[in-house]
């Protein structure tokens, strides 16, 4: 572990106007990519390999190893497709990224389009941000007036068009197959697989999707060397990342630090709870992974880590709830944000999200038994793992784990006829003290 914090992405944020090319390049912006340039496409990709650099997005799957499954003996063209979708509720690190410095992902862009061969990049984003959709349009068009981006990039003969791609709002877009239809022009849904997007991916061709992080951290890797980055984080979880807190926290934030460091750790840094107040729950990687609790504070926010205590680091985006906050209508908002995303194409998600909604509204009214406790474990049982994609599994991961650790809580809103929350005090009433 090395300091606590360890600004690489995000060190240029507080540079006057760091969102223009001329900004980016007075700190060394694009030497990197005329570094790659010089290197063979497969020194690249054993480069990346090297570095340990793993998929932001979610999944954590090796970065370069990605790369190294298109098959270049494949006469269609190869296409790199970043997802710049961010939509998981509590997620908000790519964005600002875009925002301060969209230089540095239009960097890594272009090298890694480099090394898997492909002359048409694609950068999907959310439809909502058109500020952010507007400011990563002029930084491309900067890139191509500079000759970064275009035909005979730096009279190396190599040839690349980059398209920014605004995509319709939805949160399956984020599944990256649902992303591809979308980018196609057909309605967002996932794809069955195989075939993966490594062999028909866009149109049919070999295609690369990492996550904005994931290709922003490329040029660092090339202008500092795959020890370097090796060198922050952990063994299995190397490199640097962006950590979102959002939440009952003093400072809210971006806070970018090695993999391996705790909340504990973390809160030291961002003021800790909201004064007067303690931790209660918290997500580790977004709404869409099991809860933790107080007594998860040192657990290492990295992949083995986090999964090692029955949740998933996910897209890092930290959500700190108090004492204040009831479990169980948190865990229903979420369901029901679940529920409305949900595309429709496969009956688990489809139909197992809305019954999920109805039975935790009814516990969360305080009406039924301590057996439907049971009966929405049971279909939490039938949802996961059983849909096309990971939303629906995404879905039971907090009532699971809030029911897992929060029991008490559930079971006092039955015996109280509704939420045990009292407003005026602040606090939960004695019946449901023991969870809170």
């Amino acid at each position: 572990m090395t300091d606590t914090l360890t600004p690489v992405l995000s060190d240029n944020w507080d540079q006057e106007r760091s969102w223009t090319l001329e900004a980016y390049e007075s700190t060394g912006g694009y030497g990197a990519l005329r570094t790659a340039l010089g290197m063979a496409p497969d020194d690249l990709i054993s480069l990346v390999k090297d570095s340990g650099l793993r998929g932001r997005g979610g999944a954590g799957f090796p970065t370069g190893m990605k790369w190294g499954f298109i098959p270049q003996d494949n006469p269609k063209p190869k296409y790199l497709v970043v997802n710049a979708d961010e939509s998981e509720p509590g997620t908000c690190k790519d964005m600002p990224l875009m925002m301060a410095s969209p230089h540095t992902l239009v960097e890594g862009v272009i090298i890694s389009a480099f090394a898997i061969r492909a002359e048409h990049a694609f950068i999907y984003v959310r439809g909502e941000v058109l500020h952010v959709i507007r400011r990563l349009q002029r930084a491309v068009q900067e890139a191509y007036l500079a000759g970064h981006i275009g035909k005979d990039i730096h009279g190396t003969g190599y040839n690349l068009e980059v398209t920014v791609h605004a995509g319709a709002g939805a949160y399956i877009c984020g599944e990256e197959t649902a992303l591809l239809d979308s980018l196609e022009g057909r309605r967002g849904q996932p794809r069955l697989r195989p075939p993966f997007p490594a062999v028909a991916g866009l149109y049919s061709s070999p295609t690369v999707i990492n996550n904005v992080e994931s290709i922003a951290s490329v040029p660092v890797i090339v202008r500092n060397g795959a020890d370097w980055f090796g060198s922050m984080g952990t063994e299995k979880s190397k490199g640097m990342t962006l950590y979102s807190l959002s939440g009952h926290v003093t400072r809210p934030g971006q806070y970018e630090a090695p993999l391996g460091i705790t909340l504990r750790q973390l809160l030291e840094v961002a003021g800790g709870v909201r004064e007067g107040h303690e931790l209660k729950f918290w997500t580790p990687g977004g709404s869409s992974t099991p809860i933790l609790t107080a007594a998860h504070l040192d657990v290492p926010l990295d992949y083995e880590g986090v999964g090692a205590a029955g949740s998933m680091l996910g897209t890092k985006a930290l959500q700190i709830f108090d004492e204040t906050t009831c479990v169980v209508r948190a865990t229903l908002r979420w369901t029901e944000f679940y529920k409305h995303e949900s595309c429709g194409k496969c009956t688990p998600c489809r139909e197992g999200t809305w019954w999920l909604v109805q039975t935790l509204a009814r516990l969360e009214k305080g009406q039924g038994t301590e057996a439907d406790l049971e009966k929405v474990l049971d279909q939490c049982d039938n949802i996961l793992g059983r849909s096309f994609c990971a939303l629906a599994d995404g879905a039971v991961s907090p009532i699971a784990s809030s029911i897992e650790y929060f029991r008490d809580e559930y079971v006092a809103h039955l015996e109280h006829g509704g939420c045990p929350f009292d407003p005026a005090a602040s606090t939960l009433f004695a019946t449901a003290g023991a969870s809170a």
